[in-house]
């Protein structure tokens, strides 16, 4: 089955009761996942960082990204409440680690087994050796990659992989690892590819869900997709083209003030997504062409066996006069129609009886 990451990301606007909701509303929906983000504003973004223009315009706010994200924090101590509530009612715990800090804190605090490496993050080769040395499998996002920057952050997690911390990190060296039979052998086993497109919204015309089967058939991994599109038409999409992972940001109500809140899903369309991914996985079937159950019952009714199209009388010839072909299909199949015409009648026929 697909999994499917509701993303909460920072939708909880740093207030504790928020974030409860969002896990609430993640498992009602019927995700596996409810992800959240960590970081350490100060580790995150220097004073002279900018917000997006997607942030200016959905916050109204021309604050520095230092300040935007200081608000937005999720204290490490609240980590524990959630991720004990997660397993309380039974949806996974995920979080982003943005910094060298927060990292450490998830994976040694918390004890996650799987970490989620974000676009932002596909250049920042100190952080990404990180992630890939604790040695949890790892999703990486795409979002603003071409495929040799991709290829880049799987070597460096490749080297990671397979690479004691006594062995110095360097450009060599990560590609050494990617191009060797262990590296790629701990890529398959450990990495998951997500396709996405770092806009909010992502504009449908840039979504270019193509490039996730480029993914998957360039590197050999597992490939999914991270969505940013208005609604829930391009994650059902991804899912119908082999998506193994879905992640889409929700939100409690999409007219609350912060940066991601606009381009999320509310609750009842996050439950819509997830009803229809699943309902798209029911549907693509084995791949195996056979008569279903249901369709067998149907085959007499909706085929044609062939039948007189005028009485015939014994001996007479069976030509294209006399003979035709009609519902219902219980009788001789009209592939044998060649084979019966210049025949000659060893029985009365009435019109539209089977022959």
């Amino acid at each position: 089955m697909t999994v499917i990451i509701a993303e909460a990301g920072v939708n909880h606007n740093g207030s504790r009761d928020l974030a409860f909701k969002l896990i609430d509303a993640a498992k009602d929906a019927g995700a596996d996942i409810v992800k959240f983000q960590t970081f350490k504003a100060k580790n995150l973004a220097s004073k002279i960082a900018h917000q997006a223009k997607y942030q200016v315009e959905n916050t109204r706010n021309q604050e520095s990204q230092l300040a935007m994200l200081t608000r937005l924090e999720l204290p490490y101590e609240l980590h524990h409440e959630l991720i004990d509530y997660c397993s309380e009612v039974g949806i996974e715990f995920l979080s982003t680690a943005f910094d060298s800090e927060s990292l450490e804190f998830l994976v040694n605090d918390l004890g996650l087994k799987t970490l989620k490496l974000p676009s932002g993050e596909i250049t920042n080769a100190p952080l990404i050796l990180e992630h890939a040395r604790t040695g949890c499998d790892i999703i990486l996002s795409t979002g603003m990659a071409t495929l040799a920057e991709v290829e880049d952050a799987l070597g460096v997690i490749a080297f990671g992989l397979t690479q004691d911390k006594g062995t110095k990190p360097s450009i060599a060296a990560f590609k050494e690892a990617y191009a060797s039979i262990e590296g790629q052998s701990a890529l398959q086993d450990k990495v998951t590819i997500l396709h996405c497109t770092t806009e909010y919204p992502a504009p449908m015309a840039e979504i270019n869900l193509r490039a996730m089967d480029t993914l998957r058939v360039s590197f050999g991994l597992r490939s999914g997709y991270s969505d940013h599109s208005e609604g829930i038409t391009i994650p059902i999409a991804a899912v119908a083209r082999g998506a193994v992972l879905i992640e889409k940001h929700f939100t409690l109500d999409k007219t609350m003030e912060g940066p991601d809140h606009k381009a999320s899903l509310e609750p009842d369309e996050l439950k819509s997504m997830v009803d229809a991914i699943r309902n798209v996985e029911l549907a693509l079937g084995t791949g195996v062409k056979v008569p279903t159950t249901s369709e067998i019952k149907n085959k007499s009714v909706a085929r044609k066996s062939l039948v007189a199209q005028s009485n015939i009388a014994i001996g007479d010839c069976f030509t294209t006069d006399n003979l035709t072909v009609k519902r219902p299909g219980t009788g001789i199949s009209p592939f044998y129609y060649w084979d019966i015409l210049g025949s000659t009648s060893q029985k009365t026929y009435e019109q539209d009886d089977e022959v």
